[in-house]
């Protein structure tokens, strides 16, 4: 098997399916991930499988039990017998003052955004050292580097993603891998339109207020990021070209960090 194989955890909407289609495309065997069942997503799986000519493979595992990550590993390690690259992209958001953030919602987002991406990163890492060559790349956030009001745990989650991040990446410096941290700022996804509701809630704004004086407000640029500009980096820090890129978070956010 001469192509490389690949798995996107969350990747049937959003960031995740563009970075999938992106992987298919440029002839990687793409796995795609989410908690669904595969009879309900299997329109998003043949999408993906039309994007290019290499197999394509889903794989329900539910990352709000973390250890389902190392699970989802050894499935795809199992079914084509390697894994080249792996994208830790599911995450989910709750918007809230600490004061009434629930334990339960604060747990699910740490889980889901941190916990799992340690368990699919210790399960991948032996497999990759083996042949001395593998590409983590964990989509955290511009709130990995900056905080906002109301998002605690995500804020807190994807800080220390990037902070899991580099270690990963001092660890198998040697060993022909590479460990990045890409640091979206607001994308147009399904869980940014989510957001809208909560933002809208807590703030007691219109939905274009929410985008102009909240979530767009620190983006200099003014305009949402398209998930395909994700994608896009993530298949360049694939590259032998980005071989010496690692340990480093690459900000996609419109200028919102350089405040």
């Amino acid at each position: 098997m001469s192509a490389k194989v690949a798995l996107i955890t969350g990747s049937t909407s959003g960031i995740g399916l563009a970075i999938a289609k992106g992987f298919a495309k440029e002839g990687y065997i793409t796995c795609l991930n989410s908690f669904e069942p595969e009879q309900d997503v299997s329109e998003i799986v043949l999408e993906v499988d039309n994007a290019g000519n290499e197999p394509v493979a889903y794989f329900s595992f539910d990352l709000s039990n973390a250890t389902n990550g190392a699970r989802l590993v050894e499935a795809v390690i199992t079914k084509f017998g390697r894994l080249d690259v792996l994208v830790n992209n599911a995450g989910v958001q709750k918007v809230s003052p600490i004061a009434q953030l629930s334990t339960s919602d604060w747990e699910l987002v740490r889980t889901i955004s941190l916990d799992a991406s340690f368990e699919t990163m210790k399960a991948s890492i032996p497999d990759m050292i083996s042949r001395n060559w593998g590409r983590i790349i964990n989509i955290a956030s511009a709130h990995g580097l900056v905080a906002s009001p109301y998002k605690s745990a995500y804020v807190a989650a994807k800080h220390g993603l990037i902070g899991l991040t580099k270690t990963g990446a001092l660890e198998v410096a040697q060993n022909g891998i590479t460990v990045n941290a890409i640091c979206p700022g607001y994308v147009l996804t399904p869980l940014v339109e989510k957001q809208l509701k909560d933002q809208m809630k807590v703030h007691n704004m219109s939905e274009e207020e929410v985008i102009n004086n909240i979530m767009l407000a620190n983006q200099p640029t003014k305009k949402f990021i398209q998930p395909q500009e994700i994608a896009s980096m993530a298949l360049y820090l694939c590259s032998d070209m980005a071989r010496s890129i690692t340990g480093t978070s690459i900000v996609i956010d419109g200028g919102w960090t350089s405040r």
